[in-house]
């Protein structure tokens, strides 16, 4: 596929979190519970186990652990070139830093292939594991000086090259789709998903032949890991945590799917596993990000107790053992817990961020600085509001700036949905509706990053709830029932759309939000689950009378 490079052009500053040692001090997980591999290779016999453990452990993104595992097979069989690719591969983490990965991680990885390059030998190492080295060295070589975009798609070419020639090969497809899946996150926004779904449909049918294998699992699930998607996933879901219990990623990725499908005592399952793993294996990473997520379910199911205690008192200031996956669960818990209550006042108060790293991880600061617009606006602190929509913006020019296009989008979706309720609160109803509009469409024209849960706050639920204020219920109603297509059971849709239903005359619509609501929550924590249940009793009730 030919690179639009004028199009397509973005340079990776040298910004970046120090990486911690945590990742060479990772004690090699059971090799009995990280599912089964079989990646041929010219190897000694002697390194077979700890070869395949690696690549089982390289599937689950326990990049770590498969690191120090790669070194291990590369120090005791000099001639065994797949072995440092494998430590390459480690070091680049194509659905988490996929726009710019980190400096650091690409000086390593550069140096493992050329150390690939080197160990080759051509009487003994395969035509199809120099492939791979080759594929990758695509990736690495010349890094410094050439486009990242540009290498990103030409390792996916190579790698559709090893798949073609090697058809029936369950690693190369595997990692032909992990190729797709990196094309994908790195590249704009393609609202067809269409290497998504090709991924997907190289890597679904082989689930029914080796239902063991940790990479076919996890990819199905990333490849699916979308609203239109999601159902196609489920079963991979349920799988992967069994196939690799011992994997703090491979307990965490089934909820991904399960948060798609609104499935929440299942992610709450999942991500109490995932944060324990990670905890046994000193993965602050894995396990923030599993909290992240653990937070997203208790919300969504009104405990709100149980999510502030998953984010009370947590250290923030690991940012070099967090990397990005715990700088972004740490900045964002906090803001999600206070917006998806609704209490406003609380969200003005959340303090200013400090310790976050900036520069490219500017959006964290962000995340904070949009609570704080919004919960200001909310209560009538209009300097306050403005403030913070200053700061808004200007992280997003910092994003822009060392070319996080993504993330500064993201940010300037905050700041148009906390200046739509600046402009409301000043009483322009009519231009605030307008703001409000507007940035709903830029959040329906970006894509999910495969770190969150969800939207901190869905834009639509706030477009709905501006509705309501503006005493227009019917309309806001079709927007929660837009909300619930692509994000089922979501406690905001739910509650918005019944709401709504009420306000417009509609008890029936109202019924049967409320109860689908009532069928998720677990506490009755929320002012508006308990108004919920009065409304419930009140029409049973009613129906009771008419019933007699």
């Amino acid at each position: 596929m030919p690179f639009p490079r004028p199009v397509f052009v973005y340079v990776c500053l040298l910004a970046t979190v120090a990486h911690a040692d945590e990742q060479h001090n990772h004690p090699a997980g059971d090799p009995s519970k990280l599912g089964k591999v079989s990646f041929a290779n010219s190897c000694s016999p002697a390194v077979q186990d700890r070869f395949q453990s690696a690549v089982a452990m390289l599937h689950s993104f326990w990049y770590g652990a498969a690191e120090k595992q790669f070194r291990a097979v590369a120090n005791a069989d000099p001639h065994c070139a797949i072995a440092w690719w494998g430590v390459a591969m480690t070091h680049w983490h194509p659905l988490w830093d996929a726009r710019c990965p980190n400096p650091d991680d690409m000086k390593v990885g550069a140096d493992a292939i050329r150390k690939a390059k080197t160990a080759v030998d051509p009487s003994k190492t395969t035509a199809r594991e120099q492939q791979f080295i080759a594929a990758l060295d695509t990736f690495y070589g010349d890094f410094q000086k050439t486009d990242h975009l540009e290498r990103v798609v030409a390792y996916e070419n190579k790698m559709a090259a090893l798949h073609n020639n090697n058809p029936q090969d369950v690693e190369a497809t595997v990692f032909y789709a992990l190729s797709l899946l990196g094309s994908a996150t790195s590249l704009p926004p393609d609202k067809t998903h269409a290497r998504q779904k090709k991924a997907g449909a190289l890597v679904e049918p082989i689930l029914k032949t080796q239902p063991s294998h940790p990479g076919v699992a996890h990819m199905v699930i990333h490849a699916y890991d979308y609203p239109d998607l999601a159902p196609q996933a489920l079963e991979a879901a349920r799988m992967y945590a069994k196939i690799a219990p011992e994997s703090p990623h491979a307990l965490h990725m089934p909820s991904h799917i399960f948060t798609r499908l609104g499935l929440w005592q299942e992610s709450i399952a999942s991500n109490l596993d995932s944060a324990a793993a990670a905890r046994k294996y000193n993965e602050p990473k894995d396990e923030l990000h599993a909290l992240d997520y653990l937070v997203f379910a208790y919300l969504q199911t009104g405990q709100d107790q149980k999510a502030y205690n998953v984010f009370h008192g947590l250290n923030s200031n690991n940012f070099a053992a967090s990397q990005f996956q715990g700088i972004f669960a740490t900045a964002t818990m906090p803001a999600r817990y206070v917006l998806e209550r609704r209490q406003w006042a609380e969200a003005a108060a959340l303090p200013d961020p400090k310790g976050f790293p900036g520069g490219r991880y500017a959006w964290a600061d962000a995340s904070i600085y949009y609570a704080r617009a919004l919960g200001a606006a909310r209560t009538g602190n209009l300097d306050q509001a403005r403030r913070d929509i200053e700061k808004l913006d200007s992280a997003s020019k910092t994003l822009k700036d060392v070319k996080e296009d993504y993330w500064s989008g993201q940010v300037r979706i905050q700041k148009a949905i906390a200046s739509a309720w600046l402009t409301f609160a000043e009483g322009k109803q009519s231009e605030a509706l307008e703001q409000m509009q507007a940035a709903v469409a830029l959040d329906d024209a970006a894509d999910k990053h495969p770190v969150t849960p969800g939207a901190i706050l869905p834009p639509r639920d706030l477009l709905g709830q501006m509705l309501i204020e503006l005493k227009q219920p019917a309309v806001a109603l079709a927007e929660y029932e837009n909300l619930l297509a692509k994000e089922p059971n979501r406690f905001a849709a739910l509650y918005g759309l019944g709401r709504s239903a009420e306000l417009a005359g509609r008890a029936d619509k109202a019924h049967d939000a409320y109860g689908k609501l009532l069928g998720n929550v677990q506490s009755d924590e929320r002012t508006e689950v308990r108004e919920v249940r009065k409304f419930m009793a009140a029409q049973d009730g009613k129906k009771s009378t008419m019933g007699q």
